[in-house]
């Protein structure tokens, strides 16, 4: 018998026989729903806590699962459970372990910890009703903490799953006679949800936003994020490119450019080291630029709702601006035409933007103020510098810089594509390893690169050979979900390119990528690299990328619906709140007073109808119940039918042979009772009587 019952008789009792069999029967029947309710505790805690087991210590989650089996092991069997003396070592020597794991008892992960094992020793420790409660409660606390680690859509209906449970296990323990099915109790516990979820929705609709995240814990709350970063070296985009996570989302309000048009501008690296690119410090003196921009056509405007990076820069479509504006943040602009805030971004964030796809950048700008685009550190490729001087040898003297005239330049940057696609160059996610020359390894040795390889040793040999240039990291192409129209950029679509300076024409993008997997541009990563089936998924991958197939298809719905998720419940931010009370304020204007006075007559109505209506008695509110299933059956009662007739008309209706029994019991023992003639029986339990045999007929 489970230990939130009451205490079992003495010894003495028990080894004495029940006086009859109804007795036995009894008790046989408390001892499996007591079993059955803790059991079903136990089901509903382990629900709980299964979502943490992903982020827990091994160890951790392994004592609170053999805790569980323990707990269910007494129950099943019986058994007495640990004394006080046994669980207090146990839980001090958890405490000390969960400090040793994290240094430190404060915070999201040593506090969720620490949560888990106390309910999982509190199950051990239930002797009373008052500790049912509070393992309940510790339930429905953990519950909520599971937000602190994912607010995704799957993890919700999780928590709306377990929650059902929840209320199930506690409604179990509430009832002191019969006790429905199981099927029934779920369903009154979802309704029980049900009936708590409109308030909920108006209170998240209508009550003030609070601005940032409301369970943020200092030092702890904004890792694991990925993204484009400030450096680049070889093999930097090829391992994020194998990341399936989404970057950002893009919501056009006119018609989507061409896939080959879409490269989302992050970061421009200017300064070469031999083997890492980083952006051009702002402590060497440069001064920010009047950088002239001309544009022709008409921009294309867009919204961009971009995951979190912990980092300063914003994706934008070439050519975005000449501002972006984000709530809560600051967003600055550099000479490079690169977009990045104040502070890092720890949230989804959403922002729009224009942008024009035929522009030139400083196309009158000095060439003498360009060369600080040519530079190289010394002694670095050498056979990469010999390659550049045999293609075109630049001006000797840096203070008499001139780059070559916009043919020119466009000339050189066509020949070097020209070998890229000519001498057998791959495109390739495992890139071999490079030495300390790392371009003159690519491009005489390995001739195997990602993206970075590519636009890195473009830019060495244009600047070798006296032409600015620089690389250019970001996003490339994106997936258009036919559901929604939102495009998805993910991970997997960084992507670098390259820019190099004509007097006249200004900065123009040129990808090398281009030259060797042109169905990376014109297409995707997976088309450029299709990935061989593993395990015999090949087929079922290919359902996956065919927007056609079942699968993709999906897949689609299921990304649009993820999307709406995040649009409309995780990004409802103050902005978003404010304009949605002001549309439905304004829809509302026009007939607001209609509807006043439509709700004050509805209110009359009903304080009427509760006045005029009176309270059936039991007896007759189980007849009615009884006479509208019958109804529903196609067997409706008549106005002059009484008990006995009814009855004997029920008997042609199309019921099984146990229905058919209960509804002549059901009529026969109503008509005792109504009429007088009740026998020997109690009341109510002659009224439980009636409530069986409508359930059977039912």
């Amino acid at each position: 018998m489970s230990a939130v019952r009451p205490p079992p008789p003495p010894s003495s009792q028990l080894s004495s026989p029940p006086s009859s069999a109804g007795q036995r029967a009894r008790l046989a029947l408390r001892l499996t729903r007591d079993k059955s309710d803790t059991l079903l505790l136990l089901a509903a805690a382990l629900m709980v806590l299964a979502p943490h087991f992903e982020h827990l210590p091994l160890w951790i989650s392994a004592v609170v699962c053999g805790t569980l089996l323990w707990r269910a092991a007494i129950t099943w069997r019986g058994k007495r459970m640990p004394s006080l003396w046994l669980l207090l070592p146990v839980s001090v020597a958890a405490m000390a372990g969960v400090y040793r794991s994290f240094h430190t008892l404060l915070g999201r992960d040593a506090g969720v910890a620490m949560l888990a094992l106390l309910l999982a020793f509190k199950l051990l420790e239930m002797r009373a009703k008052r500790d049912l409660f509070v393992v309940i409660f510790l339930s429905f606390f953990v519950l909520l903490t599971n937000f602190f680690y994912s607010q995704s859509m799957p993890t919700a209906l999780w928590m709306g799953a377990t929650l059902i449970v929840l209320l199930t296990a506690q409604q179990s323990f509430q009832y002191t006679g019969a006790v429905p099915p199981l099927a029934r109790r779920l369903r009154t516990a979802a309704t029980t949800a049900l009936l708590a979820a409109p308030l909920a929705i108006l209170m998240f609709v209508g009550f003030p936003r609070i601005q940032g995240p409301l369970w943020g814990l200092p030092g702890d709350a904004h890792s694991g994020h990925t993204g484009i970063s400030d450096s680049m070296a070889p093999g930097t985009l090829s391992s994020l490119a194998q990341s399936d996570a989404v970057a950002f989302r893009v919501r056009f309000f006119g018609p989507m450019p061409a896939q080959s048009q879409l490269y989302w501008r992050s970061i421009v690296l200017g300064d070469y080291d031999g083997r890492t690119w980083t952006r051009v410090p702002r402590r060497r003196g440069l001064q920010r630029l009047d950088i002239s921009v001309a544009t022709r056509g008409q921009p294309l405007r867009h919204e961009i709702t971009m995951e979190p990076t912990n980092s300063l820069w914003l994706a934008a479509l070439e050519l975005s601006g000449p501002t972006l504006s984000l709530p809560g943040h600051r967003v600055r602009d550099s000479d490079e035409l690169e977009f990045f805030t104040s502070d890092p971004v720890t949230q989804r964030v959403r922002y729009e933007a224009s942008a024009w796809t035929d522009f030139r950048v400083q196309a009158d700008e000095q060439p003498q103020r360009m060369a600080r685009w040519t530079e190289l550190p010394a002694g670095f490729n050498p056979r990469t510098l010999a390659l550049a001087k045999a293609l075109h040898a630049p001006a000797a003297s840096p203070a008499a810089f001139a780059p070559p005239d916009a043919r020119e330049a466009a000339g050189l940057a066509l020949r070097l594509l020209q070998r890229f696609h000519d001498n057998g160059y791959t495109y390739t996610l495992q890139p071999p390893l490079l030495g300390r020359d790392a371009v003159d390894d690519f491009l005489f040795g390995s001739k195997a690169g990602f993206c970075e390889h590519y636009a890195g040793a473009f830019v060495v040999l244009m600047r070798a050979m006296g032409v600015p240039a620089r690389v250019v990291t970001g996003y490339q192409g994106g997936e258009l979900n036919p559901v929604d129209g939102y495009l998805t950029v993910r991970q997997s679509d960084a992507h670098a390119w390259a820019e190099f300076w004509a007097p006249g024409v200004g900065w123009r993008r040129i990808d090398p990528t281009a030259a060797v997997a042109p169905e990376r541009i014109a297409y995707s990563l997976a088309q450029a690299l299709p990935q061989a089936g593993t395990f015999g998924l090949g087929p079922l991958l290919n359902l996956q990328n065919d927007p056609n197939s079942w699968l993709g298809k999906l897949r689609f719905n299921y990304a649009a619906l993820n999307n709406a998720w995040n649009q409309w419940v995780l990004d409802y931010n103050p902005e978003r709140q404010r304009s949605f009370l002001e549309e439905l304020s304004s829809a509302f204007a026009n007939w607001r007073s209609a509807l006043g006075a439509a709700l004050v007559c509805g209110l009359l109505y009903l304080l009427y109808w509760r006045r005029q209506r009176r309270p059936l008695a039991p007896l007759d509110a189980l007849y009615q119940a009884f006479c509208r299933q019958q109804a529903r059956r196609g067997c409706a009662r008549r106005p002059d039918e009484g008990p006995s007739s009814y009855a004997a008309r029920l008997r042609t209706v199309q019921a099984s042979p146990d229905q058919l029994a209960a509804m002549e019991k059901f009529l026969t023992l109503y008509g005792a009772l109504k009429y007088g003639a009740a026998g020997s029986e109690p009341r109510s339990a002659s009224l439980t009587t009636l409530k069986t045999l409508l359930r059977i007929c039912r």
